[in-house]
């Protein structure tokens, strides 16, 4: 073999191999490679941005929390309702309590300089009870915007199980029914199903298994309820118009009657201010009639 054919040779195999490991490298999975492949994890949204001053000061204490077992799994439900990190969470945790442990002895030392330094009993007290207020203020206020997501999240499906009974009473199949509930509202909740509907579509679920699912991510049992009665109405459209329509006035019934269990407990809690405003202002009457009989002999 010449020099020439060799060289030419000894080129083209070095080419071949070049072109080999940038194909393996940049290589694309094919269309039945992806459709075989399982579905990535859907990632938690987070509802905000993690820019606030709390998280970003008890960031560094995030670990330390994380090795005591923090969040349990009930703030880790009320988290995965409110779609935050628990990141966040205990970040906000973590400053609390730098927060309670250390602003007590600064104002305490502030106020001995000023010679108004309360007995070292009540200070105590303070500083524990300021400590248990600053390390509770996140769980409370979690909880409390858990049980708000949860509440609209429920009302939200009463209102989209009425459409769907519209939908289907006009001729519309199941899932052009799910779809056009889904799409009637603009509220968070209602984003929230019309996504997980979406999303049943493209995976090729069917719809209850989508409403089972944002029943269990959102803690609310009334989706599982509803998926359960599409699953077992099957492909009958006036079973399931009834099963649905049946479902929605019981979740209509459920949530007058919360509301006003509601509206009876606010009048209860209200009958004490208003006792005590009226004996107040019985007693400013009475005082300078009673006053003048006792002192007047």
């Amino acid at each position: 073999m010449t020099p020439v054919l060799a060289a030419a040779a000894a080129g083209a195999a070095v080419g071949l191999a070049l072109w080999a490991l940038l194909a393996a490298r940049w290589a694309r999975p094919t269309l039945a490679e992806r459709l075989a492949a399982p579905p990535p994890p859907r990632p938690a949204l987070a509802a905000g941005p993690d820019t606030g001053v709390l998280a970003r000061l008890g960031r560094v204490g995030v670990p330390l929390l994380e090795g005591f077992g923090m969040p349990g799994p009930r703030t880790r439900r009320d988290l995965r309702v409110c779609d935050r990190e628990p990141s966040s969470y205990l970040a906000e945790k973590f400053t609390g309590l730098l927060l309670g442990l250390t602003f007590p002895p600064l104002l305490g030392g502030t106020l001995s300089l000023a010679g108004l330094l309360p007995s070292t009993g009540v200070a105590a007290v303070m500083w524990a009870l300021f400590a248990l207020g600053t390390w509770s203020a996140p769980d409370l206020s979690l909880r409390d915007e858990a049980n708000k997501r949860r509440e609209r999240m429920r009302r939200a499906l009463a209102s989209f199980a009425d459409l769907v009974v519209v939908s289907l009473a006009g001729g519309a199949g199941v899932n052009g029914a799910l779809t056009d509930a889904g799409a009637a509202g603009n509220g968070w909740a209602m984003a929230r199903i019309r996504e997980g509907l979406r999303e049943a579509v493209l995976m090729r679920q069917p719809p209850w298994t989508a409403l089972r699912d944002l029943g269990t991510r959102y803690d609310t049992p009334e989706f599982a309820e509803l998926s359960a009665s599409l699953q077992l109405a099957g492909a009958d459209g006036a079973r399931i118009r009834g099963s649905l329509a049946s479902k929605a006035k019981t979740l209509r019934t459920q949530f007058l009657s919360e509301m006003d269990a509601e509206a009876q407990s606010a009048t209860e809690r209200m009958s004490l201010p208003v006792v005590l405003l009226f004996t107040g202002f019985l007693v400013l009457l009475g005082y300078p009639a009673m006053s003048h009989i006792l002192f007047s002999a």
